[in-house]
């Protein structure tokens, strides 16, 4: 899978843009535009790929059901509902007690629209955290929500290290976030990395963990085998605390995470 979006609409650590690759237009050119992406993606994948542009510079490509072995490892969803997008990349072992849990019995539920349903609970000023609500999936999985009436973008990687997940930025800010390693390499250069196992990552909210809710995110340096800097790795700091405060205000402030 693979998501775009435009530095205005996402927000991701600073740390994640190696500096070396951030000055200089000859350092530039090395990353790819939004628009050279995915056509690298779709190059990798011809007759098997599809993707989805919105207005804001945000994007969404995936797979089809019909690509071919070793490209799917791994069952992969794109779902919409309401004008909330997502890819989904996994599966979800208590699926069946999430769909009771969520009132969608008598439904075609998959995991891609269990997840827009929880995203929207959170986003409505639904009773729980976000970071309970993305621990009550249970299996290996990882998906991107896009929803493009707010612009808000929503992502996660289970704990479990089962699955590959990686996020990057282009060459002209935008936020990049794909499972596929080369694909991210030649996109973003030396700013990109491992998406953190076990966290969670909103637009507005910020990166964090929700295996580790009250934990802050540390940012800790990469280099690769030349010795050259790369975006920085992210891991919980055991030795921090967030902060917790009640949510208020608009229904826009799930994303504060409390």
């Amino acid at each position: 899978m693979l998501a775009i979006f435009h530095k205005s609409s996402a927000h991701p650590p600073q740390e994640l843009s190696c500096p070396v690759y951030t000055s200089g237009d000859d350092v530039v050119r090395r990353l790819k535009n939004p628009d050279e992406i995915l056509r690298s993606f779709q190059s990798a994948h011809p007759g098997h790929s599809f993707c989805a542009t919105f207005s804001g510079g945000a994007a969404l490509a995936s797979l089809g059901p019909h690509a071919p072995r070793p490209s799917l490892l791994h069952r992969r969803l794109f779902c919409s509902l309401d004008e909330v997008y997502c890819l989904f990349v996994g599966s979800l072992s208590n699926l069946s007690s999430l769909v009771r849990q969520y009132g969608l019995s008598g439904k075609t539920t998959n995991e891609a629209l269990l997840v827009i349903e929880a995203y929207r609970t959170l986003r409505d000023r639904g009773p729980y955290p976000a970071d309970q609500v993305v621990k009550d999936l249970e299996g290996s999985f990882a998906f991107v929500v896009y929803d493009n009436t707010t612009g808000a973008v929503f992502a996660a990687l289970s704990s479990d290290g089962g699955l590959p997940l990686y996020w990057g930025i282009a060459a002209d800010g935008s936020v990049v976030i794909g499972d596929e390693m080369e694909i991210m390499k030649q996109s973003c250069g030396k700013s990109y990395a491992p998406f953190p196992a076990g966290c969670m990552f909103h637009s507005e909210g910020g990166l964090r963990s929700f295996e580790h809710p009250t934990k802050k995110m540390e940012a800790m340096p990469r280099v690769d085998s030349e010795g050259m800097m790369c975006g920085a790795s992210f891991k919980v700091d055991a030795f921090s605390k967030v902060n917790a405060m009640p949510r208020v205000g608009s229904a826009a402030n799930w994303a504060s995470w409390n």
